[in-house]
Formats: structure tokens, C-alpha cells, sequence
């Protein structure tokens, strides 16, 4: 399949080049000094183990030189999602699928204001990978998963060969039920998590040990319960149990992206996280008073950091 990979960072290089490797047809867009480095060296990718391998890749800073493709892995941060859609009119055909991996739930719909939802394939990634220098990616955990469907959950020949590509590359993948529930599920497990731990600071193994910051994600997971609800999503009843099982499962001193990107001085993806929680609250009137404290506190933290 030919594939175009928009964010050649973390996630996009590990999916994109894994699709290389597999022998797919896969075109990175990239600037600056990532751009070069690929250029140069190709890309490197590390795994868990630390074995690295370095993979020959066609890399440009011009989506029309690539022209139209299968499938494009649209894999920047959510702040950088408006840029991104620019670079898509060049690489579209009548069948382009556009797979939409961003943590959070409203990017599928905000990509879909742009290109129309038939062309999204909305995608839940779950795997654990980042950028250590330009040119070089590092799978840290994580399954190593991209789970994708259509918009209505429907079966098409599309996610079918996507599907399959992935699978031929070492990427799991599963057909599932409703990608919305999926979605959310990761929702509710990254944002009180990265919220409460770049507010305090702290790993996975404290936040969850400490009595107080363990009610307090649990509160903010109940929220996000109740938001879904509003939103027609059906998730299972023990959603916030099995959420904090998962959460008790994560490396003691794990730390989301979230945490990092706020410790770094960077700019993160707050507003998509538990900013989105707040937005969709406020639509909704479901109260969210856990997560609406944790973003406004954090808000303060990321803009004086920066």
C-alpha cells in the first residue's frame, strides 16, 4: 500500500517505518532538522530492548511530490493539527483514507469539518514511542497497536487492507466494535493521569499509592464517564474499576506525554486532554470540577514554564 506519514515524530515514526520496512510504499513529510537527518541517515528506530536498525525512507517536505495515497497516517500532536490539514489536498484521491491518531476525542471531528467524514478512519494507537534526536525514534512500551474503523463502525475493503498492511509490518490490529467506546476509553485513562501527574509532578506509582491522588483520579475518570454518557457513548459499567486496574499495571515511574512535554518547557496537549473534558462538560452541563482544577492549574504551570 502507499502510505504518507503527516509527523514523522515519535508515534509517526514508529508506524511509518515499520510500514518501510514492511516493504510498503510510505512517504514521511518532515522540517527542518528531522528533514535532513532523514535525509542523511535514514531513520533509526530503537526497540524495547534496545536493539536499533536503521530504515532507508523517502522523506519531503512537499506533499505534492508524493501525490495521492492509500492512506495517510496523520500523526501530529493536536495543537499542530490545523497546520497539518494543509498538507492534505495534494496527497487525497477519491479513496484516500485519512487515519486520525491523536490523543483525545475531538480530532476525528475536527478533521472531518476540513475533508468530510467519509474520508476519516478515526484510530486509537497504543503504543509508547518519541523522538530522541532528529532522525532516531524510540519504542519506550506499549503494545505497539493501531486499532482504526470507520466512521460508523462499518466493515469496508479500505480497513481491511489497512489492516492487513499493519499486520504485515508487526503493528497489531483489531476490527472493533465501536472505535468511539475505544477512543474514549483511552481518554479516560491519559487525561486524569497526565493531568494529576504533571500537576504534582509525579509518576504512575505514587499517584496511584497515595490515597488522596487515587480518589482524585478516580473522580476525574467518573467525570469523563459521565461525559460519555452524554454523548451517546455506551462504555462498560465498570469503566472507572477496570480504568484504575490499568493505571496500577503502568511502570511505577512511568509519566505520560503530557508530564513530559509540561516539565520540558514545551508546549502540550492540555488543551485537548483535560481542556477537552471542560469544553465538552460545559456543552453538556455534565459537571467536571476535578478536571476543570486541573486544567486551569496546569494552564498557569504550561504558560509560565513556557
Amino acid at each position: 500500500m502507499k502510505f504518507a506519514v503527516i509527523g514523522a515524530g515519535g508515534l509517526g515514526g514508529y508506524l511509518g517505518g515499520r510500514l518501510a520496512a514492511a516493504g510498503h510504499d510510505v512517504s514521511f513529510l518532515a522540517r527542518y532538522a528531522h528533514l535532513a537527518a532523514l535525509r542523511r541517515n535514514g531513520l533509526t528506530l530503537i526497540d524495547v530492548d534496545g536493539t536499533a536498525r536503521v530504515i532507508p525512507v523517502r522523506v519531503t517536505d512537499d506533499p505534492s511530490s508524493v501525490g495521492a495515497v492509500d492512506a495517510v497516517l496523520l500523526a501530529v500532536k493536536t495543537w499542530q493539527l490545523d497546520e497539518a490539514l494543509t498538507a492534505l489536498p495534494p496527497l487525497s484521491g477519491s479513496h484516500t483514507a485519512v487515519i486520525t491518531v491523536q490523543n483525545g476525542v475531538e480530532a476525528p471531528h475536527q478533521v472531518a469539518r476540513r475533508i468530510g467524514q467519509e474520508a476519516v478512519l478515526p484510530g486509537v494507537a497504543k503504543v509508547i514511542a518519541m523522538l530522541t534526536e532528529p532522525g532516531t525514534v524510540r519504542h519506550a512500551g506499549g503494545a505497539g497497536a493501531l486499532d482504526l474503523a470507520e466512521w460508523d463502525n462499518r466493515p469496508t475493503t479500505r480497513t481491511e487492507r489497512i489492516r492487513a498492511a499493519l499486520t504485515s509490518a508487526g503493528i497489531a490490529t483489531t476490527a472493533p466494535i465501536d472505535i468511539w467506546a475505544e477512543l474514549w476509553t483511552k481518554f479516560m485513562f491519559i487525561t486524569p493521569a497526565g493531568g494529576l501527574g504533571a500537576l504534582t509532578d509525579t509518576t504512575f506509582g505514587p499517584l496511584r499509592e497515595r490515597p488522596g491522588t487515587r480518589r482524585l483520579l478516580q473522580a476525574a475518570m467518573a467525570e469523563i464517564e459521565q461525559l460519555a454518557a452524554a454523548h451517546g457513548i455506551g462504555l462498560p459499567h465498570n469503566i472507572v474499576a477496570a480504568t484504575m486496574a490499568f493505571v496500577d499495571r503502568q511502570p511505577y515511574d512511568g509519566t505520560t506525554s503530557l508530564h513530559r512535554d509540561i516539565t520540558a518547557g514545551r508546549r502540550s496537549e492540555i488543551d485537548a486532554w483535560t481542556g477537552a473534558v471542560v469544553r465538552l462538560g460545559a456543552r453538556t452541563g455534565t459537571p467536571t470540577p476535578v478536571n476543570s482544577v486541573v486544567h486551569e492549574a496546569l494552564g498557569l504551570r504550561e504558560s509560565t514554564s513556557r
